[in-house]
């Protein structure tokens, strides 16, 4: 397999094809897929860099434009999906890992108290739904479906789904199976 770069698997996860730089360019209408873009330009080069600030300083602009907080610091493996256009806050020491879905309301946060002070750690295939809420030093596993408005605040073992506030676990081996689609 050839060797491509994070907006090509980024693109991948969307349409389940290759694309072109000129497909990818015509694919950047969509927010999401033109916020993913512009996020991984702005990874790509050292801040203090001229290429580095130029794509900074429109990454920041399209934060505005669309309301993703996800800062060039954040960790996001390959295949990152942004289901829908929303509001989406992702603390910049987060580490997310490869095909992983992230709907719009979610927030990724800090904990700046207690016994799980920190930010969360999330491994691959995720599937976080609309409007849930990680927050603190935990740790989710890789084949984990977060539902829909649910509040984690725990490690989650891999293979579980974790629904309500406060959230419950239910493990299930096939749990982001039909969720998680085009996986690189």
């Amino acid at each position: 397999m050839p060797d491509y770069t994070a907006i090509q698997k980024d693109f991948y996860r969307e349409s389940g094809k290759w694309l072109s730089s000129f497909e990818i360019w015509r694919k950047c209408m969509n927010p999401n897929l033109h916020y993913i873009y512009v996020f991984r330009k702005a990874q790509k080069y050292k801040k203090k860099s001229i290429p580095g600030l130029f794509w900074r300083f429109f990454l920041r602009h399209y934060q505005i434009k669309y309301g993703y907080q996800i800062y060039p610091e954040t960790q996001i493996g390959e295949g990152l999906y942004l289901g829908h256009w929303g509001a989406l806050v992702i603390n910049p020491k987060t580490k997310i890992g490869k095909n992983c879905n992230i709907a719009q309301g979610v927030t990724i946060g800090q904990q700046n108290r207690g016994r799980y002070e920190g930010v969360p750690t999330i491994d691959d295939e995720v599937w976080i739904g609309p409007n849930a809420v990680i927050v603190g030093n935990v740790s989710i596993g890789s084949n984990v479906l977060i539902a829909p408005n649910a509040y984690v605040n725990f490690d989650v073992p891999a293979h579980s789904v974790v629904m309500g506030n406060p959230g419950k676990i239910y493990p299930r081996d096939n749990a982001t199976e039909g969720y998680i689609n085009n996986k690189i």
